[in-house]
């Protein structure tokens, strides 16, 4: 069983916080986070694959992840990890990279990672967007995303 997201703007209006408990150990949940190999079995709004994804999981280390979209349009994605405490928290800067690899506005994104009587309270923290349209889109991807993790962890 997985409890719904509670999200909403925090101390700005461009700024995003997701919080959801997961019916898994924290140990779990922050593995599919940072093993590539359980990444790309959820990540992603639903319909939606990750034919690449490169994660040198330290700080100062780089990810970049190619996402395909239900109508075949690919959705690149980098950023470099700034802090990990494992199993409690991941830092990192988040980037959209445009065809010609120019990289758009960079957020920073935080998720912690809490024991909760054996399940897992994960609270995404992601600012500072350019707009109030962009976080919308971001709450919306990442809702679709954390659903397709609780799926995953069920199985």
């Amino acid at each position: 069983m997985v409890t719904r997201d509670s999200a909403a703007p925090k101390s700005t209006e461009r700024e995003l916080v997701i919080t959801r408990v997961f019916d898994a150990p924290r140990r779990l949940v922050f593995k599919t986070w940072t093993e590539p190999e359980r990444l790309v079995q959820w990540w992603g709004p639903k319909g939606f694959t990750m034919p690449a994804c490169a994660m040198d999981v330290r700080p100062g280390g780089a990810f970049r992840f190619r996402m395909r979209g239900p109508d075949g349009a690919d959705h690149w994605l980098r950023g470099a990890y700034r802090d990990i405490v494992e199993p409690e928290r991941l830092v990192c800067t988040w980037t959209w990279v445009d065809a010609e690899g120019k990289p758009g506005h960079e957020t920073l994104l935080t998720v912690d990672f809490a024991e909760q009587g054996g399940k897992t309270k994960l609270t995404l923290h992601q600012a500072i967007f350019e707009s109030v349209t962009a976080r919308e889109g971001h709450q919306d991807g990442w809702t679709s995303s954390l659903d397709r993790l609780a799926a995953y962890l069920a199985n």
